[in-house]
């Protein structure tokens, strides 16, 4: 064999050594190193602590093999963007360079861009409504084809009071307590002596100035608050919203609005201020469940000063805050099944206060401390886009 030869059968082993690193490395466009994916999900916020959480991701990485790159989104963005890395300027520098300066129209079909496998949103009503066909007349880009998805991470709904606020709201028959949890059995009353302009006094609470309120974000700007406002619609609709019941009762929830007067515009600050001020400051608040939870564990001196004094209530029926996910390949539906690993779902819970199943899976819940449901049986459904988009403009501009 002449030297000529052997140099032809070196390059043709390297080719093919290239060829096979080539298909190890790569998998439908994702990176594989050592037998671990790499996968990319355009992500809500909300959740980015148990995202980040070091054991979830020992967790992914060794039993499930997968490397999961979590890029922030907000839920608005998915369905009017093209949804690639490349919108929020990562991926091709080059491309993301193109779209900061309005250059050139890229899709999620165009060439070079970085794709995603799943989209995770922080709200229900954009998971269903990405589901749907895009609305070109308002704008709206190009979607993926979902393969499949559901309701993942949940948290409900819930009032923070404190114990004073609650006694009095149980002698006005407006709360009821079962087992240590408290529910507000009559939501409706409690709205109209807002509306009405009760004051604090008037239910027996002298040492509170003012008049009766529930502080919220925002629910024009912020998606807790919008949530909340849904759920106030369904009750205020007896749990049959339609055209009619939508429309007679936005004035009532425009002047609850009005009355509502200031509003944070995230959740992190109202329940900073809920836990600093006490219950001078802000007697009533809404938020999520899961933020008691994820505070007890990140600041249990602080929890062990206030657990006694705080009551948490639970909207009868309540509505879930559903994190949802929509995978669009095959390797997005392996982070899919791996969050129904029982050592994520119970880390879900104990670290960040996420429930998983229909009713909120099973915890023992009774380690917290506090007034906590084992599970949530009475909820209203979770409104669709166009109501919630109705609901919104009345507030911003109906009289």
């Amino acid at each position: 064999m002449n030297k000529k030869q052997i140099i032809g059968i070196v390059i043709f082993v390297v080719l093919i050594l290239g060829i096979v690193g080539y298909k190890y490395l790569t998998d439908n466009g994702n990176k594989v190193v050592g037998g671990v994916t790499t996968i990319y999900v355009a992500t809500g916020g909300g959740k980015e602590d148990f995202l980040a959480d070091e054991d979830v991701l020992k967790i992914l990485r060794k039993k499930y093999k997968l490397e999961v790159v979590f890029d922030s989104w907000s839920n608005g963005k998915t369905v009017q963007l093209p949804l690639i890395r490349e919108s929020v300027g990562l991926g091709n520098q080059n491309i993301a360079n193109d779209i900061a300066s309005g250059n050139t129209t890229y899709t999620i079909h165009s060439e070079g861009v970085s794709t995603y496998d799943a989209l995770f949103t922080s709200d229900q009503r954009f998971y269903d409504y990405y589901k749907l066909n895009p609305n070109k007349e308002n704008g709206e880009a190009d979607r993926y084809s979902v393969k499949g998805g559901s309701l993942t991470l949940n948290t409900p709904i819930v009032i923070y009071s404190w114990q004073k606020i609650v006694d009095a709201l149980m002698q006005e028959g407006i709360v009821t307590e079962t087992d240590g949890v408290y529910y507000i059995s009559d939501m409706n009353k409690l709205m109209d002596y807002i509306l009405e302009g009760k004051k604090w006094s008037d239910i027996g609470l002298g040492e509170l100035y003012g008049k009766l309120n529930i502080a919220s974000t925002d629910p024009v700007t912020s998606s807790p608050g919008a949530t909340y406002y849904g759920l106030l619609l369904s009750t205020l609709s007896e749990g049959l919203v339609t055209d009619e019941s939508v429309s007679n009762n936005l004035p009532k929830l425009k002047q609850f609005y009005i009355k509502s007067g200031y509003m944070n515009n995230t959740p992190a600050d109202l329940f900073e201020r809920y836990l600093k001020t006490g219950m001078g400051g802000q007697p009533m608040i809404v938020d999520y469940e899961k933020s008691i939870i994820d505070f007890a564990n990140a600041n249990p001196d602080g929890f062990s000063q206030v657990k006694d004094s705080i009551r948490i209530l639970y909207p009868s029926p309540t509505i879930w805050n559903s994190h949802c996910y929509a995978y669009f390949t095959d390797n997005g539906k392996k982070l899919y099944d791996a969050f129904d690993d029982k050592d994520i779902q119970q880390i879900a819970w104990e670290r960040y206060g996420f429930r998983t199943g229909i009713t909120g899976g099973s915890y023992d819940v009774s380690k917290i401390g506090i007034g906590v449901p084992q599970t949530i049986s009475s909820t209203v459904s979770s409104l669709k886009m166009d109501t919630y988009n109705q609901l919104i403009d009345y507030l911003k501009n109906g009289e």
